[in-house]
């Protein structure tokens, strides 16, 4: 066995004494490494008994289609990573921001999602989401800060445990208001406290869902 350029070629000798290759071992055959193979085969034929020159030429026609389709498929292997990096890139830019991917939620309306990372898997980007379940009023208590309320209303303190106290809702974030202009606040009994302290200053802010959506980034309908 004879091995050159990583070309491994195994040689044996025929009953009329001439040599001939009885293996060739390389996964990366050139066809320049196929001519001068031929080259060596011409070599050693016998003059009784020539090569078909319209075989040789059909076997190296065969081995340069086969290292031009190689030469594709690394073109279109570096064509399709290229795109995967613009994807990424691209995708990157709607970290957080939000989206919506064209699904409808059980309210009739449509869902959206703001985005806290992506990733490109096989290829494919996708969006790691924060689905908005609804948009909650803000409250203020007597001190000017912000409190923290459930969907149930009910007010917690800054360790998440509830108060006893509740804002009156008429939905799921929407606040009642008072007479007044204020938020109406309920005690344990639901009554309401009057001159409770607390305000309502008009802005809003999204709550989420706890679980992240996996969302293909060629899905997505909306930017906002």
């Amino acid at each position: 066995m004879a091995v050159e350029n990583n070309v491994s070629v195994n040689t044996s000798t025929g009953v009329d004494g001439n040599a001939y290759t009885s293996s060739i071992s390389n996964d990366q055959l050139t066809n320049n490494d196929f001519l001068r193979l031929m080259i060596e085969e011409l070599k050693m034929q016998d003059p009784t008994k020539p090569m078909d020159s319209q075989q040789m030429l059909s076997t190296q026609m065969q081995m340069s289609s086969i290292n031009t389709n190689l030469q594709t498929i690394e073109t279109m292997k570096y064509l399709a990573d290229s795109f995967a990096q613009s994807g990424l890139s691209n995708a990157a830019n709607v970290i957080g921001r939000n989206i919506e991917d064209g699904n409808v939620g059980e309210n009739g309306v449509n869902k959206a999602y703001t985005v806290r990372s992506v990733e490109s898997i096989d290829g494919v980007v996708y969006l790691k989401a924060q689905q908005i379940l609804y948009i909650e009023d803000q409250v203020k208590d007597k001190d000017g800060e912000y409190i923290y309320y459930n969907v149930q209303g009910e007010i917690l303190d800054k360790e998440g445990n509830k108060t006893g106290n509740k804002v009156a809702l008429e939905g799921p974030g929407r606040i009642i208001l008072g007479e007044d202009g204020n938020p109406v606040i309920l005690d344990k009994n639901n009554e309401i406290i009057e001159d409770s302290g607390y305000t309502a200053d008009g802005t809003v802010m999204p709550v989420y869902s706890d679980q992240l959506t996996s969302i293909p980034f060629s899905s997505v309908t909306k930017i906002f």
